[in-house]
C-alpha cells in the first residue's frame, strides 16, 4: 500500500505545498508567492495560498494515497482568535517590532515568578505580541476564544481545531516545555486568561482529520506542526541525540538534539521540545555567507576552483559583515578582520575557513554546556552547495557533514506528518525519508593543519577581547576510519 505525505510550509513571503513518499522521494511541489509584511499579514491570505496550491498539485498528482499532513510556519507569530473561530486581528508577524515595551514586561514577570522557564521575550517572541494587542485592542480581547500561532491556524482550517499546539510554537509565548505546563504568572501578574492559551502536545501528534477541504479526504490525519527552524532541522536528517544541523545563509544557525536540556547563563542558546521528549537546542551567529554577495561579483564556480587549489591557507579572516557578535560568543564590540594584500582566491578561501572556525568553536561551546558529544554535523543552506567549502567545514570540524537532498520546511512538515502515522517515531521517519545528496570526511593530513589555525585564530580573537577564559581544545570527536552512526 502506497502512504504519501503533505507537507505545508507558510512563510513571510509565500507558502509552499509539497506531496512525499514514504521513502522520501519528492512526488510534487506547489508554491504562490504573496506580499511581504513584515508588521502584519492577513490569515486569510495564507489559506488562500495553500488551497491554490492544492489544487494546482491535486491537479498533477494523485492525492488519493495521502495519509497524513502537517503544517511549519514562522516563530513568534500570533493570531488572536475570536470565538467565531475567525481572526480578530490580522496576524502579528515575529518581524513587527512594536512589542519593545510589552517584552520587557514579560521578560520581567518571567525572571521575577519563573526564571527556570524561558525568559527570553524579545519583540520577535510570541507573548509579547498578546500582551500588545490586549493593550491595544480591548474592545477586541473582550471577544477573544484563543490565541493561537501561524502554524496553528492552517491546522484549525484543515481539521477544525484552533484550540490545540505544539511545543515548538509555545516556546516564546511562555509555555514550560520542560515541566510541560502553562506557568501561572502568565495569568496572575498579566493581564491574559488561562482559557486563551491552547493545549499543547508534542510536534507530530495527530489532532484531528481533515474536514471538507478540496482535493484532500477526510480520512487525513492532520498531525500537531512545528515551527520552521525545527522543520528545516527535521529536513535536514538531525533527529537524533548527538545529530546536529548547520544552515549558512545570511547567518549561522545550528540546531541539534541533546538529552539533556541546555542552560546556558548566557543566553546564546535556547531548547526546543523534542517530539519524543528529547531537547532541540539552537543558536544563532551573525557571521554567515553574506559576505560572499558582498564581497565577490566573480564567477563562484570558477571562485571555489581557485580557492580549492590553496586551502588549507595560513592566513586568518573573520568575514563578520556587521558590528557584533552573538553566538557562539556574545561581544557587541566585534568586528570582523583579514589580512591584506590577499589576491581575490585567497580572500575567499581564508573567509570560507573563518567561518568554518566560528562553527568550531559554536560546537565547542555546545559540547562544553551540554556535556554531550556533538557526532555528526548536517548542513543546509546556500553555503553548502560549495564543495570546497564542505571539505573546509569537515576537516575544521574534525566531523563527517551530510548534505541532504530536499531540505525545506515543507518537507520536514511532511516528514513529521509522517512521524506517528506511518512510523512509530520522528528518527524512524527521518530515517526512512531523507536521503542524503553528499557526505563529506576529513582527512587527516588537511585537519592537522586546521588544527594549528584555529588555535591562531581563537588566540586572535583572545587578543581583541572578544572572548576569554578559552583553553587549547583536544583531539577532537571523529576518527578517521571509523564509521559514522549514520
Amino acid at each position: 500500500m502506497q502512504h504519501h505525505f503533505i507537507g505545508i510550509d507558510v512563510g513571510t513571503q509565500g507558502a509552499r505545498v509539497v506531496l512525499m513518499d514514504d521513502k522520501g522521494n519528492l512526488l510534487g511541489s506547489r508554491e504562490e508567492q504573496f506580499s511581504l509584511s513584515r508588521e502584519e499579514q492577513s490569515p486569510a491570505t495564507w489559506w488562500d495560498a495553500c488551497l491554490r496550491s492544492l489544487q494546482q498539485l491535486a491537479a498533477e498528482c494523485d492525492l488519493s494515497a495521502v495519509k497524513a499532513v502537517s503544517v511549519t510556519s514562522t516563530s513568534g507569530t500570533i493570531i488572536p482568535l475570536g470565538k467565531d473561530l475567525q481572526p480578530l486581528h490580522n496576524a502579528i508577524m515575529y518581524s513587527d517590532g512594536r512589542q519593545k515595551a510589552e517584552g520587557d514586561t514579560c521578560k520581567a514577570a518571567a525572571v521575577k515568578y519563573h526564571d527556570h522557564g524561558y525568559t527570553a521575550f524579545n519583540t520577535s517572541s510570541g507573548l509579547p505580541k498578546m500582551l500588545w494587542f490586549i493593550n491595544n485592542y480591548p474592545e477586541k480581547t473582550a471577544q477573544l476564544y484563543k490565541f493561537i500561532h501561524a502554524a496553528d491556524f492552517i491546522i484549525g482550517k484543515l481539521c477544525g481545531r484552533f484550540d490545540v499546539t505544539d511545543f515548538t510554537n509555545v516556546l516564546k509565548s511562555g509555555y514550560d516545555v520542560e515541566q510541560q505546563h502553562w506557568p501561572a504568572y502568565i495569568w496572575e501578574h498579566l493581564p491574559f486568561k488561562k482559557e486563551w492559551l491552547q493545549e499543547v502536545v508534542p510536534s507530530g501528534t495527530p489532532v484531528g482529520h481533515v474536514k471538507d477541504v478540496p482535493d484532500l479526504g477526510n480520512d487525513v490525519i492532520v498531525v500537531a506542526g512545528m515551527t520552521d527552524g525545527c522543520a528545516s532541522q527535521i529536513a535536514s536528517g538531525a533527529v537524533n541525540p548527538g545529530d546536529w544541523n548547520t544552515t549558512i545563509g545570511t547567518t549561522l544557525v545550528v540546531k541539534g538534539v541533546t538529552t539533556k536540556v541546555i542552560r546556558d547563563p548566557e543566553g546564546r542558546l535556547y531548547s526546543h521540545r523534542h517530539p519524543e521528549g528529547y531537547w532541540m537546542p539552537g543558536g544563532a551567529s551573525n557571521t554567515g555567507a553574506d559576505w560572499v554577495t558582498k564581497n565577490f561579483n566573480e564567477d563562484l564556480a570558477s571562485l571555489n576552483e581557485a580557492a580549492a587549489a590553496l586551502i588549507p591557507t595560513q592566513h586568518l579572516s573573520w568575514p563578520l559583515m556587521q558590528q557584533g557578535e552573538r553566538f557562539p560568543f556574545i561581544a557587541p564590540q566585534a568586528r570582523g578582520f583579514e589580512e591584506e594584500g590577499l589576491s581575490t582566491a585567497a580572500r575567499f578561501a581564508a573567509g570560507m575557513e573563518g567561518v568554518a572556525y566560528i562553527e568550531r568553536y559554536a560546537y565547542e561551546v555546545i559540547e562544553q554546556l551540554s556535556g554531550e558529544k556533538v557526532k555528526a554535523v548536517f548542513t543546509a543552506g546556500g553555503a553548502s552547495n560549495s564543495p570546497v567549502w564542505l571539505g573546509i567545514r569537515s576537516n575544521v570540524l574534525n566531523l563527517p557533514l551530510y548534505k541532504m537532498k530536499h531540505v525545506t520546511g515543507a518537507t520536514g512538515a511532511a516528514i513529521l506528518a509522517a512521524s506517528k502515522t506511518r512510523f512509530s517515531s520522528i528518527m524512524e521517519a527521518a530515517a526512512a525519508m531523507t536521503q542524503i545528496e553528499r557526505e563529506v570526511r576529513p582527512a587527516p593530513a588537511i585537519m592537522a593543519v586546521y588544527e594549528n589555525n584555529y588555535i591562531k585564530f581563537i588566540q586572535t580573537l583572545k587578543e581583541k577581547g572578544y572572548i576569554s577564559g578559552y583553553e587549547t581544545p583536544t583531539q577532537r570527536f571523529y576518527t578517521p576510519g571509523v564509521p559514522s552512526d549514520r
